[in-house]
């Protein structure tokens, strides 16, 4: 057998070495068998070259359903995915899949554009002009996030297929006004937006400023957001957009004190956004530490010169105002952003602003022109010690009038304890007198409380919050996971205990809840670190959850946290990768590839079977031939 093996190779090599030298793109070196190496001659190597050509089938067989799934956006991703799996030993196979993808994505957005229209119509009717809405996923931005990560020509072709759509958007950016940063931009600069995210992702900051463009006419968290990632890898590109964008704010009748706040993170906050509402309420979000950029000076005159001319501006009648902020939030702007005027902008300007304040302050609540809470201070000047910021609060409470303003103190201050992780936070929510606010202040406060609490490797802590506090099921059930994972290798005992708490919580949720099933998910990937022999078991028992419940697809597994009340909203979300199928699956193929395939093919729904299926493909696809005979 050894003899014949070696008589194959000299022959193969013979085969090799007198075929004419052509020229191939890189793509056709891509699908070329290279030369073996002596690990690719191993009987492990030889075993995982079938083991890919099963998996190369398994997506072939996949991309052949996807192509007829009901969901147009089921059927984008899918064949996406498949397409960037198969890449690397099918390029034009994978040339051809997303094509398709694209395809279905063009289709997909088309119909998600017109139920958001009509949701926004239908809203709008109701509330005399409001709306709020959640934006549909930018399938054309993933579609062309993974071609153009896979093949520069690829990605190109599909953005020449939105250049139609460039100037009417374009068009669209000039007459759009402003928003803030809990607005959003239309759809279509949108969807331009994210698209141009994702190409600077990728490294590709020519072809994002290209199609970033139309966007950047508008002031919104963001576009300044874009820039601000942008300025971190072309500082230059980043401040020259940044000043035409402090030109077109000044000039524009629409730009108000959130327009305004919006401008300051690029220099002096990035990354954080606050604005202040009609009624006061803030809002805001920060994706990393606080640290003010070093800018020209020249344009940092610039911004001040802007701020000074939009904020200076007279107030509308109220039955004629349109601005984000109104009265109050004008108001707590200034006083926000005073500090930077006193340190870094002229004179005039400052006394300008102090002038401002002292004329608006006849038209404020009392408890408006007190506040100096952190969302007052963040980023600019230094925050309150929680006892300072209590006893300040607890000043404001006793001279307050109504138990309204009284509950909104204590809401403020139990946000601002549980920011700190500093569990007070349950106290001050129990003094909220409204019993309605109150339960629902608790259902955001306890479970943050306790993810905070896991993040410092706290397990005791969490799981206290998680038996006392105002916990659901899916919130109970991931903190014990979450708490034997971190105990599997100290206390396998207590680890699996918890695991059996988690599962036994995980069954009190409704059986037609995907929450179900993404907690059920969750156990099995516990298990696969602290008691591998019973995970087979377990997914199984998460698929018939999954089976039973009509919207589980499979992915986008998060802990979402609401609250709203007494002039006050707050929005969190943490994605939990082990809520979904990917990473439990690819782990499964490595163990046992065909009884993972098995499983895979026992979901009833189109979704999580194409991504159980794709994760499993892949995780073969991927493995290094070099890895597997190191392993021998």
């Amino acid at each position: 057998m050894k003899y014949l093996a070696r008589l194959c190779s000299l022959a193969l090599l013979f085969l090799i070495f007198c075929c004419p030298a052509n020229a191939q793109s890189d793509e056709v070196r891509k699908v070329t068998p290279a030369k073996k190496t002596p690990a690719e001659n191993s009987e492990a190597a030889i075993a995982l070259n079938a083991r890919r050509a099963q998996a190369r089938s398994l997506l072939i067989s996949l991309a052949s359903d996807a192509r007829t799934f009901r969901d147009q956006q089921l059927r984008a991703r899918s064949l996406a995915r498949i397409a960037d799996a198969l890449w690397e030993v099918d390029a034009e196979r994978g040339r051809e899949l997303f094509r398709k993808a694209w395809d279905a994505a063009e289709v997909a957005d088309r119909e998600a554009k017109l139920r958001l229209d009509e949701e926004i119509r239908q809203q709008k009717a109701r509330t005399g002009g409001g709306y709020a809405v959640n934006l549909p996923p930018n399938l054309r931005g993933e579609v062309l996030r993974l071609a153009a990560r896979r093949n520069r020509a690829l990605g190109e072709e599909f953005l020449e297929k939105l250049k139609a759509e460039r100037q009417s958007e374009a068009d669209a950016a000039k007459a759009t006004k402003p928003t803030s940063s809990f607005g959003a931009l239309p759809e279509g600069l949108s969807q331009r937006l994210n698209l141009a995210q994702q190409l600077l992702d990728i490294g590709d900051v020519e072809r994002a400023l290209q199609f970033a463009e139309p966007a950047l006419g508008v002031v919104n968290m963001a576009t300044v957001d874009f820039l601000a990632q942008l300025r971190e890898k072309d500082a230059n590109a980043a401040d020259m957009r940044y000043a035409a964008m402090l030109a077109n704010a000044e000039g524009s009748f629409q730009s108000d004190a959130n327009t305004v706040s919006l401008l300051s993170s690029y220099i002096f906050t990035p990354r954080l956004y606050v604005t202040f509402s009609g009624g006061g309420t803030s809002s805001s979000q920060m994706t990393s530490t606080i640290v003010p950029v070093n800018v020209a000076p020249e344009l940092q005159a610039a911004f001040f010169r802007t701020a000074f001319q939009v904020l200076s501006r007279p107030l509308a009648p109220p039955e004629q105002d349109q601005s984000t902020s109104g009265v109050d939030g004008k108001y707590l702007m200034i006083k926000r952003l005073l500090p930077l005027f006193e340190q870094y902008a002229p004179k005039e300007m400052t006394e300008n602003m102090r002038a401002q304040m002292e004329a608006l302050s006849p038209l404020l609540r009392e408890g408006v022109r007190q506040r100096d809470d952190q969302w007052v201070r963040k980023g600019i000047r230094p925050e309150e010690s929680l006892a300072d910021q209590e006893q300040s609060m607890l000043d404001k409470i006793d001279h307050a009038k109504t138990s309204a303003d009284r509950d909104s103190l204590y809401i403020q201050l139990a946000f601002y304890a549980s920011g700190r992780g500093d569990v007070r936070a349950r106290d001050f929510a129990d003094k909220v007198e409204d019993s309605e606010v109150r339960q629902k202040l608790h259902a955001y406060i306890d479970p943050s409380l306790a993810m905070r609490a896991m993040e410092k490797k706290q397990p005791e802590q969490a799981l206290e919050l998680a038996r006392t506090g105002d916990l659901t099921h899916l919130q109970r059930s991931w903190i014990m996971i979450e708490a034997a994972k971190l105990l599997a290798k100290s206390d396998r005992d207590k680890s699996l205990a918890l695991i059996d708490d988690a599962l036994a919580e995980a069954r009190r949720i409704d059986g037609s809840d995907p929450d179900r099933a993404r907690a059920l998910f969750a156990v099995a990937n516990a298990l696969l670190v602290s008691d591998a022999a019973r995970v087979w078991d377990a997914t199984f028992d998460a698929i018939k959850a999954a089976n039973s419940a009509e919207g589980f697809t499979g992915e986008d597994g998060r802990i979402t946290l609401r609250f709203e009340g007494k002039g006050s909203r707050s929005i969190g979300s943490n994605s939990v990768a082990d809520f979904d199928l990917a990473g439990i699956f690819g782990q499964l193929a490595g163990v046992d590839y065909d009884r993972a395939v098995e499983l895979a093919r026992s979901f009833q729904g189109e979704g999580p079977r194409a991504v159980a299926t794709i994760a499993i493909a892949r995780s073969v696809l991927e493995q290094k031939p070099k890895k597997v005979a190191d392993k021998k």
